[in-house]
């Protein structure tokens, strides 16, 4: 997680820079309270991940990794009201892609300790550490308190150890309705900490679990469960965001009141917030039952899935996260910055093709006909080591519409009536002639070619200013291209003033008439490329098929986004 920065006192030698996580782990290793880092990455499964869950992976991962220990990804799972296996596969998926690398042995579930945590609740019973209360939620909250008011006791905190076994025992065994009674554990009622007063750590509900089935129908709460999860498993350092900065109190509670052996430490760090985007579930959610977008992992999302499908790599969100860096302030990312990572990491690894978007015929009246000529054309001309690749050619091509006019404007280059341009990787052509529809809409050009310019042949006898892309007719495939924008109407902001989202109407492009080269036909789910003057795209993984091929752009060429 350290990078390299240059030290100007150390005259250019490169030294390390620390975050402040990595500095605290270090003095506990050098303190001896540390003798293997053991990190988590604990999401509940009540949803898909996000871009934001990708820093917590990344980061609790990284820090494992750096000090040779281990990472666990583990499942909080004690609230089956939302949870589903759908939901467990998924972040399983997104956290091997992410990570490249992670052992199924690695994965643990919250809900294999519940017999534990049980045990943990009766010992905290014994000590007279909680007790069973019989107040409503309403009535909980309104002897809470508030932030300037202390709260006040429960009627029924008194109660003896005996008679919280038994009743505890009762609710366990399933005696009481839901809501009629919960488990609160025994602390402060007029602490300035609103966390420690007094708060609820086992409820009853029947619900059926995805793992456990119905054999409980009293679940723990997230904040007695946790701190119990990380003792079990080993964990030493409990890293999650600021907002369960007040919640730490309450976690060092119940890892000294149950007595664990060296008990885990919680550290907090700033979320990742990334500008004019969608990421808390609930409005993902809301979109995905409206129909407004087709999944969890439509493209227009930065669910971690939705950025897979998408085409971004997992070496593009580390990059991203590595320039976002880790700090306890609160800040934001720029949506440009996770484009440039990606562009940064696919220009070197892609083969550059050509595909027609918006195409028009162009017919070169010269050119023999039933010929089909093969061109040694570069993959990647920024990476010699890519290759070559061999592209027919012949007498009827297509264009992108755009790159030709009847009437342009100044320091147009490409082609028009008269005009010369070079076609990529093949020849000067001429326009001699087009025709139109009854709409005035052109339908062809024709030009005539140059033999003598074929690129690669040293050709010098003249120069133009405009090249342009193009496919050969005879042989290209067609296909299905997606153009994807922000899914938010930037302009209006994320978010209406009643809570709904601002959804940008042109989010999605659909054009099926697209035309590409026919080695692109054999590309498969996932498979990315550059077009061309288009930007990078990628074969979508859910609705390409071999009979039907559709392209996801990934990001445009452009960047708006310059690194420090």
């Amino acid at each position: 997680m350290s990078s390299p920065v240059d030290n100007k006192e150390n005259k250019g030698e490169e030294v390390i820079s620390r975050n402040f996580i990595e500095n605290i782990i270090d003095k506990d290793i050098e303190e001896g309270h540390c003798k293997k880092v053991v990190t988590r990455f604990p999401p509940e499964p009540n949803g898909y991940l996000h871009i934001g869950h990708a820093k917590s992976i990344l980061l609790n991962y990284g820090l494992a990794k750096e000090y040779d220990g281990d990472f666990h990804l583990r499942f909080d799972d004690t609230n089956p009201m939302k949870e589903k296996s759908e939901y467990v596969e998924s972040i399983m998926e997104d956290v091997k892609w992410i990570c490249g690398d992670l052992d199924v042995e690695q994965v643990f579930y919250a809900s294999d300790y519940f017999d534990q945590m049980y045990e943990c609740a009766i010992k905290l019973i014994k000590k007279g550490k909680a007790y069973v209360c019989d107040l409503s939620a309403d009535e909980i909250r309104e002897y809470r308190g508030t932030l300037k008011e202390p709260g006040k006791n429960s009627p029924y905190r008194e109660r003896t150890i005996e008679e919280n076994l038994d009743l505890f025992e009762r609710m366990r065994d399933g005696e009481f309705e839901d809501g009629s009674k919960v488990l609160r554990a025994k602390i402060d009622m007029s602490s300035p900490n609103i966390n420690m007063r007094d708060p609820v750590i086992y409820r009853v509900a029947r619900m059926e679990h995805h793992n456990t089935g119905d054999k409980w129908c009293i679940y723990p709460m997230y904040d007695f469960a946790h701190p119990i999860e990380d003792a079990i498993e080993g964990v030493t350092h409990s890293i999650c965001t600021l907002e369960f900065e007040d919640h730490r109190p309450l976690y060092d509670w119940v890892v000294r009141e149950l007595e664990f052996e060296n008990p885990p430490k919680q550290i907090e760090f700033a979320k990742l917030y990334l500008t004019n985007v969608v990421t808390g579930k609930r409005y993902i959610k809301k979109l995905v039952e409206d129909g407004i977008v087709d999944g969890w992992d439509d493209p227009r999302l930065v669910t971690i899935s939705a950025l897979r499908r998408r085409g971004f790599t997992p070496e593009s969100i580390r990059k991203f996260m590595e320039l976002s860096g880790i700090s306890k302030a609160q800040s934001s990312s720029d949506y440009a910055m996770l484009e440039y990572c990606i562009r940064e990491d696919l220009k070197m690894k892609r083969p550059r093709m050509m595909a027609v978007l918006d195409p028009i015929k162009l017919v070169i009246t010269n050119y023999p006909e039933n010929e089909i000529e093969y061109l040694d054309v570069a993959n990647n001309l920024e990476n010699p080591d890519m290759g070559n690749r061999k592209v027919p050619f012949g007498k009827v091509l297509y264009i992108d519409r755009e790159d030709f006019m009847i009437d342009p404007p100044r320091k147009y280059f490409r082609l028009f009536p008269g005009n010369e341009v070079r076609l990529m990787n093949a020849y000067f052509v001429k326009c001699t002639d087009y025709l139109t529809d009854e709409e005035g809409n052109v339908t062809e050009i024709h030009c005539t070619y140059d033999p003598e310019t074929k690129s690669g042949t040293g050709f010098t006898g003249r120069k133009v200013k405009g090249t342009i892309h193009w496919v050969c007719a005879e042989t290209a495939e067609k296909a299905e291209v997606r153009l994807y924008e922000n899914i938010v109407d930037e302009e209006k902001g994320v978010y209406n003033e009643d809570g709904t989202i601002n959804v940008n109407p042109d989010s999605l492009k659909v054009l099926k008439n697209c035309y590409i080269e026919p080695s692109l036909a054999e590309a498969q789910p996932m498979d990315s490329f550059q077009f061309v003057r288009h930007g990078y795209f990628c074969v979508d993984s859910k609705d390409s098929t071999k009979e039907h091929i559709v392209f996801n752009r990934i990001v445009s060429l452009k960047s708006s986004y310059r690194p420090k």
